[in-house]
């Protein structure tokens, strides 16, 4: 009985999942035993018990009660010790084998992929265009004139979704390919797990073997003298076999802090790609692409004229918090039966529509000071001190304390990782300027309205 209860549970998990997931971290697990409210479960190797009672158990937990069997705790443990994965990774495979193979890679410390986050589902703008179709050539799969291909910006502009559609397309496309996606946590983790347990040549050859490598928030291994150690060789030991590497992280890689210089040189020696904040063309046409989607889902709810309109304007922070937004205002207006209007829009959005009128992010500041003085943005956050680029710097030091929450510390750390003295520096040298100098006092209020507005 536990054993069919147990294979329908699996069916559920499949579904819930995705096949990759259950490929690789579902399918390995045995069901021993049911008792006093503990299940029970036995995984090939401690690294799959880890990342499973991580990551899936409470969901295994959830699925097992559904089918009537009051669990209350999941348990994993290792049955056996498996071979290291080194003969499996080298061993030629026949091409007809090639697709079962790769389901069965289940030793890939791969991350979840979130069926939502496709090439279909994003909306390109001018701010990400190039990163777009830089995504797009990769996720082809053939040869690639750019190795690797580096995707920084801020929160919520669409790396991590431009990552997830590049392994979900090259899944479709090359089944028959290694695609490991993973954030440099999981990385780290990985590394750490092969060194406690003695295992680190099987680590090397496990991801030495991929065919595309995509590291998530890479600025996460700086500081971190070991795991850059390793990056570093697994980097040139990919880019030596004409392996694709995808990596990503909050600023260039000439900013981030504690990352060596030689993992800096390596990166840049790429496509490197900045998304750019949104503009208001793009935030409205991912309003109008979320706002069909949720019209199957709410079926005869309206929409007034301006709502979307008027969202795109107000709410410009990122991404994440103008979807949120937008699935906030359907549900309610679902809840109370009631058409979306702008005074509708206004009540159930009040805090949000409040938090955007008093945040005016630093990254927005630094943009348009830098579009304003003709800068490169990267000039402006970097180390170069010519008057032509410390004054206009200068301007959005000062632009950020006057108009943003933040402290000297978190600016200093956002114009490149500044010491907050050097801020302060700045922002008394301004103040100073703008009594005596009406250009500069000029500059200062066009900059302050373009950014209010």
């Amino acid at each position: 009985m536990i054993e069919n209860s147990w294979g329908r549970v699996r069916h559920e998990l499949l579904k819930t999942v995705g096949q990759n997931n259950f490929t690789s971290w579902i399918e390995p697990l045995k069901l021993e035993h049911l008792d006093g409210g503990i299940a029970r479960f036995a995984a090939p190797t401690k690294f799959m018990r880890d990342w499973v009672s991580r990551n899936f158990a409470e969901q295994i937990r959830q699925h097992l009660n559904k089918e009537g069997l009051e669990v209350e705790r999941v348990e994993f443990h290792v049955a056996e010790k498996r071979p290291t994965p080194i003969a499996r990774v080298t061993r030629p495979r026949a091409p007809q084998a090639a697709s079962a193979a790769a389901q069965s890679d289940d030793n890939l410390p791969g991350a979840p992929l979130d069926p939502r986050f496709t090439f279909d589902s994003f909306v390109v703008g001018k701010p990400n265009a190039l990163a777009h179709a830089a995504a797009r050539r990769v996720a082809e799969g053939g040869p690639v004139s750019f190795n690797p291909l580096f995707l920084y910006g801020g929160v919520g502009l669409g790396k991590t979704h431009l990552m997830h559609a590049i392994a979900h397309e090259l899944r479709t496309r090359h089944p028959e390919m290694k695609v490991l996606y993973l954030s440099a946590e999981q990385f780290m983790y990985r590394f750490i797990q092969a060194l406690r347990e003695k295992e680190i040549i099987g680590f090397k050859e496990l991801f030495r073997s991929v065919d595309v490598l995509m590291v998530d928030d890479v600025q996460f291994i700086a500081g971190k003298d070991s795991t850059q150690e390793e990056f570093f060789h697994t980097f040139n030991a990919l880019v030596d076999q004409n392996r694709q590497i995808v990596i990503s992280a909050d600023r260039a890689p000439g900013e981030i802090k504690g990352l060596e210089e030689r993992i800096k040189s390596r990166l840049q020696c790429g496509l490197v790609v900045d998304l750019h904040p949104t503009d208001y063309e793009l935030r409205l046409g991912i309003l109008q692409q979320k706002a069909e989607m949720y019209r199957g889902q709410y079926a005869g709810l309206k929409i007034a004229p301006g709502v979307m309109e008027f969202l795109a304007h107000r709410i410009t922070t990122n991404v994440r918090v103008l979807e949120g937004a937008l699935t906030r205002l359907f549900a309610f207006a679902s809840l109370v039966g009631r058409e979306i209007t702008l005074d509708l829009t206004q009540d159930c959005l009040s805090d949000i529509l409040r938090a955007s009128d008093r945040k005016v992010t630093v990254e927005e500041i630094q943009r348009k000071v830098a579009e304003h003085y003709n800068i490169r943005l990267t000039d402006m956050i970097g180390p170069k001190r010519a008057r032509t680029i410390a004054r206009p710097r200068q301007v959005a030091m000062f632009l950020a304390k006057t108009m943003t929450t933040r402290s000297l510390p978190e600016i200093g750390r956002r114009f490149g990782g500044r010491d907050h003295t050097t801020i302060m520096h700045g922002i008394r040298k301004i103040e100073e300027l703008k009594a005596t100098d009406s250009q500069l006092s000029d500059d200062l209020e066009l900059l302050r309205r373009s950014l209010e507005g």
